[in-house]
């Protein structure tokens, strides 16, 4: 539960409640719509609806409800909290752990450890920043309904900026640059994704970090957000991911290595711009993968 009071100032008086829930809090549609049910609102200690307007000086005192996640087991799972406050829980995510459950992880998953973790409430798992199985480092866990939109806006407003860090086979020939080239889908109702001129933009910035032996450490910022985009990126110019099945070479027992390093954002309360780190996992310490590669 996540409550909001606001002591409604002149410049809101003589206006519906929808209005402040939009132009003050920044509640989408969806979640001013979900408000019209229950008691959410109050107004001076009463029940209202969006549409009642407000005077000056007035009590409004919004309260949003969980409801827990259903067909989620709670599992007693570490999590390494990089951050934590009443809207938001970030982890730094282990590889080889899926975020959400599915029909074939339905067990060990982000979303296992996080109900084990708000076990004594309800609680409905939201995580607008999802990563892969394979894919380790910082993921955002929104708390309530509210905080889960805008960090969702942010992402889809080009206001989410994430840093990516990847061990990958060989060097590219230029150790810092751009990589513009449109993604679509290869086939209807199949995962894997391909270079094409008819495809979606797709735009990620690299640096080569360091290299030893065959393998580069590689910085990276996509500027837009496309299914497989780093890992088609790097493959496009020469240097799939270590151990991408897809893009690159399969190594028995070995995972993907792609981290997400960091993510920049504007705090949806405070309005502070964050950013949360994660360090690199033990397993991309390139010289450590010679032998396996």
């Amino acid at each position: 539960m996540r409550e909001f009071v606001l002591t409604v100032p002149e410049a809101f008086a003589n206006r519906e409640i929808k209005h402040i829930l939009k132009n003050h809090f920044g509640f989408s549609s969806r979640l001013i719509t979900a408000l019209k049910e229950g008691d959410g609102i109050t107004l001076n200690g009463k029940k209202e609806f969006v549409n009642k307007k407000v005077s000056s000086g007035d009590i409004l005192k919004i309260t949003l409800y969980d409801r827990a996640s259903k067909n989620i087991t709670p599992e007693n799972i570490p999590l390494e909290i990089l951050f934590e406050d009443e809207d938001l829980l970030i982890i730094n995510k282990p590889p080889k752990m899926p975020t959400h459950t599915s029909v074939y992880h339905t067990t060990g998953t982000v979303a296992n450890a996080v109900l084990y973790y708000f076990k004594d409430r309800p609680f409905t798992f939201r995580a607008p920043s999802r990563l892969d199985r394979d894919t380790s480092g910082v993921l955002i866990i929104a708390k309530n309904a509210w905080s889960g939109d805008c960090i969702s806006r942010a992402i889809k407003n080009g206001e989410f900026e994430k840093e990516y860090s990847a061990v990958c086979v060989g060097t590219p020939k230029n150790r810092k640059g751009t990589v513009n080239a449109p993604i679509k889908r290869e086939k209807e109702g199949i995962i894997k994704r391909i270079i094409a001129p008819d495809g979606k933009s797709a735009v990620t910035e690299y640096e080569v970090l360091c290299e030893k032996g065959g393998l580069s450490l590689i910085k990276l910022h996509p500027k837009t957000g496309r299914t497989h985009q780093i890992r088609l990126h790097l493959a496009y110019i020469g240097t799939p991911i270590y151990a991408d099945f897809l893009y690159g070479r399969d190594i028995d027992g070995e995972r993907i290595r792609l981290h997400c390093s960091s993510v920049q954002f504007m705090h949806p309360v405070t309005k502070k711009i964050m950013k949360i780190t994660a360090p690199l996992p033990a397993d991309m310490d390139i010289t450590k993968l010679q032998k396996s590669f």
